[in-house]
C-alpha cells in the first residue's frame, strides 16, 4: 500500500478519522464479517460474552492468540446498517462506528470511523485501520489475510496520516 484512503472530517463537533472500503456483496453479508464473532476473528480479533447487555469482550487476536482482553461496550447496533460502541479506557477509551449501504443490490461501501481525541497518535492509528480494513477485503475474497504485510502501513504511511491531521 503507498497512499492513504482515509480522511479526517467533522462528525457533530469531533473530529473523526473515516475510511471506506467497497464490497462485491450485500450489507448483510459485510455485517457478518463485522460482528459475527468466528468471521471477525478471521482478520481482526473474537468476541466473547452477550452482546444484548451492550458490553462484550474483545480478544485481539490477529496480534496474538493470548492478547489480553479488552472490554467493549455497545451504544448502537442497527443491523445491518450501523454500530457504535468504545473501548475501555485502559485499552485506550476509543470510540468506534461503522456504517454499511449498499449503493446496488451486492454493491456495499462500509464506512469505518473512529472518532480523534487531541493527542491521538494518528500517524500509528490510520495505517493500523487501513491494514486491518485490507485483511477484512482479504477475508472476504478468500485470499490468506497473512499475506497482507503490516510492513507496507507501518510507518510507510504514518508521515501522510500525520500530515492530514496537521491539515485539519
Amino acid at each position: 500500500m503507498t497512499d492513504i484512503t482515509g480522511t479526517v472530517t467533522k462528525i457533530d463537533g469531533h473530529a473523526n478519522l473515516v475510511i471506506l472500503r467497497r464490497f462485491a456483496a450485500t450489507a448483510d453479508e459485510v455485517w457478518r464479517e463485522l460482528t459475527e464473532s468466528a468471521l471477525l476473528e478471521r482478520w481482526m480479533g473474537r468476541w466473547e460474552g452477550d452482546p444484548r447487555t451492550g458490553h462484550v469482550t474483545f480478544y485481539m487476536t490477529s496480534e496474538a492468540e493470548d492478547a489480553p482482553p479488552a472490554e467493549y461496550t455497545i451504544h448502537e447496533c442497527d443491523r445491518p446498517r450501523r454500530f457504535a460502541g468504545d473501548t475501555a479506557p485502559d485499552a485506550g477509551g476509543w470510540h468506534l462506528w461503522f456504517e454499511l449501504a449498499e449503493d446496488s443490490p451486492g454493491d456495499t461501501v462500509l464506512t469505518f470511523g473512529q472518532r480523534l481525541d487531541v493527542g491521538d497518535d494518528v500517524g500509528s492509528i490510520g495505517p493500523g485501520w487501513e491494514y486491518y480494513l485490507d485483511r477484512l477485503v482479504a477475508a472476504r475474497a478468500g485470499v490468506d489475510v497473512a499475506t497482507v504485510n503490516w510492513d507496507d502501513y507501518f510507518p510507510a504511511l504514518q508521515p501522510a496520516y500525520e500530515r492530514l491531521v496537521a491539515a485539519d
